[in-house]
């Protein structure tokens, strides 16, 4: 049902891809679709460390835009995988200018979901003037009341699920479990951390799509990217001050964003969506009345399709 929603484009190979080293321990991966000569887009995906997906290129008109997609620090093809040592919101943000100046790009629109959402807020209100615009999706501001819900809230709708997440944890570590995941997973030993990455992966994957879909095949590389560098980030609430991404949210206020927001997503709940798009003036708030949290979801998909096509009518952004 969600593999390939109607509204996507095509699927696309990359025309060019390449590995970046971005400091002595991390080398991420790079590639980039569409018209050469197209008007810029920054693709920015979840978890963190959800990493790429073939999909995630078909969100866009590949005659009308010239897209960039990478692999954050510890995700994907990204190398060390996992890695969750030199990996903050800073560096992600200094990983994207990195990239930005490789492109020779001035300015770009920056697309995010979840997670991405996150980074591409982040990014903006530190490089405004790098910004065209924003499609954001499953609006996610990191703060505790935030992680809190993800990682306790959820029972009230999932109460079979948090059972499970709750099960690997003695008794006595469960009053802090993002410590007692934390400390398993973010360790060196394989026989601590893999099951607590797949139990982690596990938890969240099975709440994605508002309805049942097939159990997907294990990946090490999905388990072990969001597993760690999940925890890792919300450990430390996303390098952020409490609140901060709204309070500073006049850095980028002036510029034009779409929101699209599933109604029941109960990864990252709909008034998160709803209080950006209140302190954004100008800013559009699509509320897909049948979705949950999956980019892939039919009304999603085709709310994020529509805003790509809606900005591609703004021509190349004239101020």
């Amino acid at each position: 049902m969600h593999e390939n929603p109607p509204s996507l484009f095509p699927p696309i190979l990359p025309h060019r891809h390449g590995m970046l080293e971005v400091d002595a321990l991390h080398t991420i991966y790079w590639e980039e679709v569409g018209n050469p000569d197209g008007v810029p887009v920054l693709f920015l995906h979840g978890g963190p460390g959800a990493g790429l997906s073939p999909q995630h290129r078909r969100f866009f008109d590949p005659q009308h835009y010239r897209v960039i997609l990478f692999d954050q620090r510890g995700a994907g093809k990204s190398i060390p995988l996992g890695e969750w040592r030199n990996n903050t919101t800073d560096l992600l943000i200094g990983d994207i200018e990195t990239l930005r100046a490789k492109f020779g790009i001035d300015r770009w629109l920056v697309f995010g979901g979840s997670w991405g959402s996150t980074l591409a807020l982040a990014y903006g209100e530190a490089h405004p003037a790098r910004c065209l615009g924003f499609v954001l999706r499953g609006i996610f501001l990191c703060t505790a009341s935030e992680i809190d819900w993800f990682l306790h809230g959820v029972q009230q709708f999932y109460p079979e699920l948090y059972d499970d997440f709750v099960a690997p944890i003695p008794p006595a570590e469960r009053a802090d479990l993002l410590a007692a995941y934390s400390a398993r997973l973010l360790c060196d030993d394989p026989a601590r951390y893999w099951p607590a990455a797949r139990a982690w992966s596990r938890f969240e994957g099975r709440r994605v799509f508002l309805l049942p879909q097939p159990e997907e095949p294990a990946s090490d590389a999905l388990d072990l990217g969001v597993g760690r560098l999940e925890s890792h980030y919300m450990a430390h609430l996303g390098f952020f001050a409490e609140g901060q991404l709204l309070r500073e949210l006049s850095r980028i206020a002036h510029l034009p964003a779409v929101i699209v927001q599933g109604r029941y997503d109960v990864i990252c709940p709909p008034l998160s969506a709803y209080r950006l798009h209140q302190a954004w003036p100008g800013s559009q708030l699509r509320m897909i009345a049948d979705a949950g949290h999956g980019a892939l979801e039919t009304g999603i998909a085709a709310a994020l399709v529509a805003a790509t096509e809606q900005f591609k009518r703004l021509g190349r952004f004239v101020d």
